[in-house]
């Protein structure tokens, strides 16, 4: 069933099924300063996995969210509580809601999964109370939740600047190059704190940056060369403070360039990675590689772009 479908049922007071809460991919992600509020500026190309979360909305006296991993907080701390509190501060609706997340995206990944959960929340809440917000009334509320929750709303590839908050559709022929294309996402056992990850690019004075003008025309140069692969747009400006402190990383990415001849990325601020593979590889191969690198705890998903 499709997502407004879900929704629409809602809506009509009837219990739902799971609403999808995809991951996210950065095939972009350039950091081009420090803001006075201690945000930082990026200039990236995010675009949504078929995998993810799902999430289970039912209409209740009050908000509260279950989860199926012990890792995720319950409490006012989750983003979907957040966005439940942040929706109802803006909206004045005094109805509540039960969320059951199905959790699947691991946390500290750079996959978006607390955002992606929340962007959901808030469509559904949205529907619930009768839809109150329109486009630019739950984008405002999403991105007072977190600066990636904006890019959930617009379910398929965007460029985002700013801090995130400011989201546009990635035109139709660079998309078209990528949508569907299978990907395989991988993890070690550890997670990456996106504050530490920002905290690092920070205590390079600012050499670390990417200037705004280089990142804008890396990424239109992309854009405008029509047929240019994926590969050809790929940066990312944590890469390196964040290689530079777990080598296990760059160690893997390098192996499976030397192997396999694929061109692996990190995504976000880490620790997951991802590569996108030709349509009749056989990617048994290259899983057994990032396991034997990585051990039994790493986490290996193969999925496609939406």
């Amino acid at each position: 069933m499709a997502r407004r479908d879900f929704l629409t049922r809602i809506a009509g007071g009837l219990s739902s099924q799971d609403l999808p809460a995809p991951a996210k991919i950065n095939l972009f992600l350039a950091v081009t300063g420090r803001r006075p509020d201690g945000f930082h500026d990026l200039v990236s190309v995010a675009v949504p996995l078929v995998w993810g979360d799902s999430i289970g909305v039912e209409a209740g006296a009050s908000f509260s969210v279950a989860c199926d991993s012990p890792d995720v907080p319950k409490d006012g701390s989750n983003l979907v509580m957040r966005a439940a509190g942040a929706f109802a501060a803006e909206t004045g609706w005094t109805g509540g809601a039960r969320f059951t997340i199905s959790k699947r995206i691991p946390s500290g990944a750079g996959l978006g999964g607390a955002s992606s959960d929340a962007a959901t929340a808030l469509e559904a809440l949205n529907d619930l109370a009768g839809r109150p917000l329109d486009a630019a009334g739950l984008s405002r509320v999403a991105s007072a939740v977190g600066s990636d929750c904006p890019l959930f709303l617009s379910k398929g590839p965007v460029v985002m600047r700013g801090r995130g908050e400011r989201v546009e559709p990635l035109p139709r022929e660079p998309y078209s190059r990528v949508r569907g294309t299978r990907v395989l996402v991988f993890k070690p056992g550890f997670a990456i704190s996106t504050p530490w990850a920002y905290a690092r690019l920070a205590e390079g004075g600012g050499r670390a940056y990417v200037p705004p003008q280089r990142a804008d025309a890396q990424l239109g140069s992309w854009i405008q060369n029509q047929g240019a692969p994926a590969k050809d747009l790929y940066f990312n400006s944590f890469e390196r403070p964040v290689f530079a402190k777990f080598g296990a990383l760059p160690i893997v990415l390098e192996r499976l360039r030397d192997r396999f001849g694929i061109e692996a990325r990190m995504s976000g601020s880490g620790s997951a990675c991802f590569a996108l593979i030709n349509e009749s590889g056989d990617a048994a191969p290259v899983v057994a590689a990032i396991r034997e690198a990585w051990g039994a705890s790493a986490f290996v998903v193969e999925t496609r772009i939406a």
